[in-house]
């Protein structure tokens, strides 16, 4: 399998059986991005080096303004849609097998989690995984020690409190928290 052929899979959202050559080509995958992140994570890298890896570990265009803090840890990478000044701080994991896509001007705190892979709820099939995308729009505030899992999509100017669980999308501006994420508040201009 090739990666094309794999993303037009993920992109269905097709459940990819355990040892099927989808799930083959995603450890495949899973070992080029640890070796990228690992080069990223255990070096101090001037920013042009730094986007340079990223760019590598996309397989992307990814601009100048984009600053991911080490360490960082992708287990796919070919997944990751950058925008434009977007913000990650250190210790956070994007598992983007099924794709995350960051609008221009987010930011995300320490130690998030993007999970974007389940697993099959039937025990004889629980090694298949279901991809499903993760959208965060433009603007958005994620704090520190969020998850966020597959298939929510976060509306732009959104802002997600510190330690949340977000299972469901969450509205442009507006303001949610807790375990799982709930609204508080709309966020006005």
């Amino acid at each position: 399998m090739e990666l094309e052929e794999y993303l037009q899979l993920v992109e269905r959202r097709e459940p990819i059986p355990a040892g099927s050559p989808a799930h083959q080509f995603m450890h495949r995958a899973y070992d080029e991005a640890q070796r990228i992140t690992m080069e990223y994570n255990n070096s101090v890298h001037d920013a042009e080096v730094a986007t340079a890896l990223l760019r590598r570990l996309t397989g992307a265009d990814v601009h100048s303004t984009v600053k991911v803090m080490a360490p960082f840890q992708a287990d796919f990478g070919k997944n990751i849609h950058f925008g434009k000044n977007v913000y990650v701080n250190s210790g956070c994991k994007f598992q983007d097998h099924g794709g995350v896509y960051i609008g221009d001007g987010s930011l995300i705190g320490h130690n998030c989690v993007l999970a974007k892979l389940n697993h099959d709820l039937r025990p004889a099939h629980r090694a298949d995984v279901i991809p499903a995308p993760i959208y965060i729009g433009k603007n958005v505030w994620i704090g520190a020690n969020v998850t966020v899992l597959g298939g929510v999509t976060i509306g732009d100017n959104a802002i997600v409190a510190a330690g949340a669980v977000v299972t469901k999308d969450v509205e442009p501006n507006t303001m949610v928290g807790g375990v799982p994420a709930k609204f508080i508040k709309i966020i006005t201009q």
